[in-house]
């Protein structure tokens, strides 16, 4: 298990436990965590499960692949870098503490 930390773009914090091999969209919508539509089911076939990764874990994460980076340029204000869509972040152990941020929208 592994707890995460979604903050709203208002500063509101969700913090979630996940189980090993889901992804942060699995949690997100399981968890209720508003913000996070997931219109396409984890499928990585639209951006609205857009997140940034904050600051202090996107080296500790594996980076986005181009069929992710290709659906990032959908996403409402993609961030270079920070920008990660939440169905492609696997879950394991060694995220524990991982912290997520919340566009102001999802397109």
């Amino acid at each position: 298990m592994a707890k995460i930390t979604f903050i709203e773009h208002s500063g509101k914090k969700h913090e979630v436990e996940v189980a090993s091999g889901l992804t942060a969209m699995e949690a997100a919508r399981d968890n209720g965590v508003p913000g996070i539509e997931a219109d396409c089911g984890g499928a990585c076939a639209c951006s609205t499960c857009h997140v940034y990764v904050d600051e202090a874990w996107v080296e500790k994460i594996p980076g986005a692949e181009a069929m992710e980076e290709d659906m990032l340029d959908f996403a409402y204000e993609p961030k270079p870098g920070l920008s990660r869509l939440t169905c492609q972040i696997k879950i394991t152990d060694d995220v524990d503490g991982l912290v997520l941020h919340l566009p102001e929208r999802q397109i």
